[in-house]
């Protein structure tokens, strides 16, 4: 009776902790999948203050994990790590590359690791492959957006996993994030450190509220997507092949709005 009221006590325990994104993940072994960024920051679709040179408006590298729902790259409304600070200030990626290795077993290894080229101009798109498994299926990733005091974007801890599959496919519109590490409200504004900082939190088209901020543009309710990202799981049929590219509509996001 005892062991048996102690086993009883222990499942009611178990039964009432936290199930994390991850643990109902129970599909086949290993997927992979080619993940394809693209950038739609156009001067049409966001004419204020749009960078033309010193440097022109451009996207550093794609840098990603794919991991447990236990590690965390960046987070809405909390601080980011000093990695994440430092590549979205200047595009190092140093000591975030430390911070996920330090990570350990929350990362599918080196495997887990992906990045795709820079884009050279604001508008165009990068691709590269990565894989995910059922103990690491959620997907997370930075780009800076490039010039800006430490605006980024990119997405957190995406679950690829539905059950018992991978899903074939899923597209996601991205939007600016301030790292909260610089108070420059334009894309060329000098580096002025937010002390003490603050959380990371999304710009929008009225927030911060100054009409100074490169993307303040009042009489819009949202703000285009500035980027969208897609990732396509790749059959085995299809390993080896080269990426597709993806053809863009001219004006896919135009903002109609009389600030220049």
């Amino acid at each position: 009776k005892v062991i048996w009221t102690v086993l009883v006590t222990i499942l009611g325990y178990a039964s009432s902790l936290p199930v994390g994104d991850d643990s109902i993940c129970t599909a086949e072994e290993l997927a992979k999948y080619r993940i394809i960024f693209i950038g739609k920051w156009s001067q049409t679709a966001f004419p204020k203050q749009y960078p033309l040179y010193r440097p022109p408006a451009q996207w550093s590298s794609l840098l990603g994990v794919t991991h447990s729902s236990d590690y965390s790259m960046w987070k809405k409304n909390e601080y980011a790590s000093n990695g994440v600070r430092d590549f979205a200030e200047k595009g190092e990626a140093w000591v975030l590359m430390k911070e996920i290795e330090e990570a350990g077993e929350k990362i599918q290894s080196v495997h887990g690791i992906f990045s795709a080229p820079a884009i050279t101009s604001g508008t165009g798109q990068t691709s590269t492959e990565l894989e995910v498994h059922p103990r690491h299926p959620l997907v997370s990733f930075v780009v800076r957006i490039v010039p800006s005091p430490d605006w980024f974007v990119g997405i957190d801890s995406l679950n690829l996993c539905e059950g018992d599959r991978w899903m074939d496919e899923v597209s996601v519109d991205l939007y600016p994030y301030d790292a909260g590490t610089d108070s420059g409200f334009t894309f060329s504004s000098p580096n002025f450190a937010t002390i003490p900082q603050e959380t990371v939190q999304e710009i929008t088209c009225s927030s911060p509220s100054h009409p100074a901020n490169s993307f303040y543009y009042p009489k819009l309710k949202i703000l285009p997507p500035i980027a969208q990202v897609t990732m396509v799981k790749i059959k085995k049929s299809q390993l080896g092949l080269s990426a597709p590219y993806i053809n863009l509509p001219a004006k896919s996001n135009e903002i109609i709005d009389s600030v220049s």
